[in-house]
């Protein structure tokens, strides 16, 4: 089966809706997925506004770039630890 990729700002109005008041099985049927999908997203971006939806992402990106540069300086580190070893 086709995977379909939503965005977060669709998925937000989709979650939205369900608080307005429309059945979860009316708005899994509409947009094509099942309705543990539904719940699934309710999970994830329960609570959120589209902006706070982006904001995460750029957190998740920005986290991710911190945890390579802390790797490569540790790395770098122990490079370093291990030549002034041998010098001695």
């Amino acid at each position: 089966m086709k995977r379909k990729n939503f965005t977060e700002s669709q998925i937000v109005t989709a979650l939205k809706r369900q608080e307005g008041g429309i059945a979860v099985k009316d708005i899994a049927r509409e947009l094509g997925i099942s309705e543990a999908t539904f719940y699934n997203w309710k999970a994830k971006y329960g609570g959120m506004e589209a902006s706070d939806v982006k904001r995460l992402k750029e957190l998740e990106s920005e986290h991710a770039e911190l945890k390579k540069m802390y790797a490569e300086l540790c790395i770098e580190n122990r490079a370093m630890k291990n030549l002034i070893e041998k010098k001695l």
